[in-house]
């Protein structure tokens, strides 16, 4: 793993010559279409897809000037949420998860054909709603507690095997909104299967030097099951049963970018960011809480738990032209850093658009 800290001045300053630039010209046209390409790609399969490009490419597209690009143009942050929240038009497609009667998640048809198998476990019925019947999905009633039905659909997803692609055994605990009753818990990778609320925890590590700011951003390891290869942010992790955020925050410090407790313990809650996105079968209803943490100058990160490439010190503006022109950016981290670019004065009221893209970032069911 290889850490790099780029001169306050800039990202890699080149003198080259023209033959060069124009090479590097096309080579970024190249990069940005594949990039727009992998966008409209299905997307679980492309969230599983390596990404090619290296920081030199990250580098020349942060840095490039385009005649026809305005700083101030906040279309292409506008992409970036779309691509969070996209088949908002797809919801009659899925039927709701009810647990005691609370709507804990959403079930597309065609998957709900496969948990019928498990006559054990779900019951699929009618209930009343203003006025006309609907379909549903509820335990069986022979399920009471939440270890009971964390162990029955547990031993429900081993079963449906690559139905449920890249299982970790990290649970997520199922309720109708942040802080009340657990009902069970689920594992990670069948969320958005069952289309329950997911939450995590998402930090901005910056660095001021000169009265310039930068951030820390990491590129994801080419082994990773999902998004693999892709810009990250410095730490962000899921929301793990039986943990605050604060402590899960913590130990991702730790272990994503060895940042001593010592100096996390400072980190600032700044807010979250939601979005419902519908990709095939899967129904993702994630909120983010996001931090900020200012960081020592001499700081360095190092990852501990093999997830990181590699880190880079980069420029706001630059990881601002990043998000805007490419889609290198693990897609919901672009929302947490649009949501950092506001709140730290790199998009302005004066810019067309900001209220509703302000709003925007909050576009799932914030709860």
């Amino acid at each position: 793993m290889a850490c790099f800290r780029l001169p306050t001045l800039g990202i890699f300053p080149l003198r080259v010559s023209a033959s060069s630039r124009r090479l590097a010209r096309r080579r970024i046209r190249s990069l940005l279409k594949l990039s727009s390409c992998n966008a409209r790609r299905f997307g679980s399969v492309a969230a599983s897809t390596v990404q090619r490009f290296d920081w030199d490419d990250v580098v020349r597209i942060a840095e490039e000037v385009q005649e026809d690009d305005d700083p101030s143009d906040l279309r292409g942050y506008f992409e970036k949420v779309r691509h969070c929240n996209r088949g908002s038009e797809l919801k009659s497609e899925f039927v709701p998860f009810l647990v005691e009667d609370q709507i804990v998640g959403y079930i597309h048809n065609g998957f709900l054909g496969h948990l019928r198998q498990f006559k054990e476990v779900f019951t699929v019925g009618l209930h009343n709603n203003d006025c006309h019947d609907e379909s549903h999905v509820k335990f069986h009633s022979s399920l009471i507690t939440p270890e009971e039905r964390t162990r029955a659909v547990g031993d429900a997803i081993k079963c449906l095997g690559e139905l449920i692609p890249g299982t970790r055994n990290e649970l997520y605990p199922v309720t109708s909104s942040y802080g009340m009753p657990v009902f069970f818990s689920l594992e990670r990778a069948a969320a958005p299967y069952f289309g329950i609320k997911a939450y995590g925890v998402h930090m901005n590590g910056y660095v001021e030097m000169d009265g310039q700011k930068f951030l820390w951003i990491g590129k994801r390891s080419v082994f990773k099951p999902t998004y693999p290869g892709m810009l990250d942010h410095l730490v962000a992790g899921g929301l793990p049963y039986g943990i605050s955020c604060k402590e899960n925050l913590l130990k991702e410090c730790e272990e994503e970018a060895g940042i001593p407790r010592s100096v996390s313990n400072i980190a600032t809650s700044v807010g979250a960011v939601s979005y419902m996105d519908i990709d095939g079968c899967r129904y993702k209803r994630d909120v983010l809480f996001c931090y900020d943490l200012k960081l020592p100058v001499e700081f360095t990160p190092k990852n501990e738990d093999g997830e990181v490439d590699s880190f880079r010190l980069v420029p706001v503006s630059h990881v601002a032209n990043v998000i805007r022109r490419t889609e290198f950016f693990k897609p919901n981290c672009s929302l947490v850093i649009i949501d950092f670019l506001f709140r730290h004065g790199f998009i302005s009221p004066d810019n067309q658009g900001y209220l509703k893209l302000l709003q925007s970032l909050r576009s799932g069911d914030c709860s």
